[in-house]
């Protein structure tokens, strides 16, 4: 029972998984923070509250949603620019693509097939 408890805690996924949602959380908090720094600086621009929930044109309550789009474009475009942007870059530096061409198995298969169809007395497929 403990040996099967033991192995479910000591299994790398679980670990990995932990540490993803602690760095997520932290992350988030980041981003959430320099989020309301740029909501302060629009705010100011155009002049009025960084929280738009209270802007109402014609009675409809556009504001919340206002708010939350902005929200989210901005942390949208935070983990765009400093996330995937640079982890793409660092990925093909450290781990670049397989050049484009025929992947070896396939050319392997194509072998076998033409062996065969040789084996057969029938010419090699085109």
């Amino acid at each position: 029972m403990l040996s099967g408890f033991r192995n479910f805690i000591l299994r790398g996924n679980l670990v990995d998984l932990a540490v993803a949602v602690i760095i997520g959380t932290a992350f988030a908090a980041v981003v959430t923070a320099f989020t309301q720094v740029l909501l302060t600086i629009i705010g100011k621009i155009f002049g009025g509250d960084t929280n738009f929930n209270s802007w109402e044109p014609h009675g409809i309550p556009l504001g919340t949603f206002v708010t939350a789009l902005i929200a989210f474009l901005i942390m949208a475009a935070v983990l765009y620019f400093f996330v995937v942007t640079p982890f793409v870059t660092l990925k093909e530096k450290f781990f670049p693509s397989a050049p484009p061409g025929t992947p070896e198995d396939i050319k392997l298969l194509a072998e076998i097939r033409d062996l065969l169809r040789t084996q057969q007395g029938l010419p090699p497929a085109e």
